[in-house]
């Protein structure tokens, strides 16, 4: 399994720290309602909010929530406008990243990173400064319960997919954006719900630190995406074992 999702494992593991500030609802709900105001509010034919939804779902939203968020994405519910915004910038010892944003206020959120980023030593950077260091690809990663590694290859590979890995009884697939639909329909045919399902931005050229520098940038990564307005943040930076564990301690 790939560094960032190891890291990911390790925050999973330590608790649900979204959860305990109130964030993680927040973040679901905005995912939804921007599904929603882009392809409308019916899960059945907006491929995008029912997996909006289903992350949701398995994340123990309550019903009426769900339902909030899609009714202030077709307008019909109440909230500001909501703007899905990608900056980048560098987070410190020259790591380029990428924030996904959903906001309401883009001053407040242009406000909240610069100040994060310039505490670390980077910056915000204008558009398209760091984005060619990154290639849009879909992923998912799930447990393989009772399903053989054989098994996942080949309907990975039949809906489109470019790599499988596996390990820590995980699987990961990574394929291109176009094949994010076919993947994530053999998934569900085949009754697996991924931890993770998503168009992600993975670097195409990666910044290697020492472990001590490694966590200082993985802290103002934490920092960036405990933001109110921040989805998700992407980075070029390798995670070593070496880092991991520092960071698990």
């Amino acid at each position: 399994m790939s560094g960032h999702s190891k890291w990911a494992t390790i925050k999973r593991k330590k608790g649900a720290a979204d959860a305990k500030r109130g964030q993680l609802f927040t973040r679901l709900a905005r995912e939804i309602a921007m599904a929603a105001r882009e392809g409308g509010g019916d899960a059945d034919s907006n491929f995008k909010l029912r997996l909006a939804v289903d992350k949701a779902r398995s994340n123990n939203m309550p019903k009426d929530n769900i339902q909030r968020a899609i009714d202030r994405g077709t307008g019909a519910g109440e909230g500001g406008a909501l703007e899905h915004i990608m900056y980048e910038g560098y987070a410190g010892h020259g790591v380029a990243v990428i924030v996904e944003c959903v906001t309401d206020n883009r001053n407040r959120t242009v406000s909240d990173l610069r100040r994060a980023l310039t505490k670390a030593g980077g910056n915000l950077g204008e558009g398209n400064s760091v984005a060619w260091q990154f290639q849009r690809r879909a992923y998912f990663t799930f447990p393989m319960g009772s399903h053989s590694q054989d098994e996942v290859f080949e309907m990975a590979v039949d809906a489109g997919a470019e790599d499988v890995q596996f390990t820590d009884e995980h699987a990961e697939i990574f394929a291109p954006v176009e094949a994010f639909k076919a993947v994530s329909d053999k998934l569900r045919a085949a009754h697996i719900q991924p931890d993770e399902a998503e168009l992600r931005m993975e670097p195409t050229n990666i910044s290697e630190l020492s472990p001590e520098d490694t966590v200082r940038v993985m802290r103002t990564i934490e920092e960036l995406e405990e933001l109110d307005d921040v989805q998700k943040v992407y980075s070029n930076l390798h995670i070593s074992d070496a880092a991991l564990a520092a960071m698990e301690a």
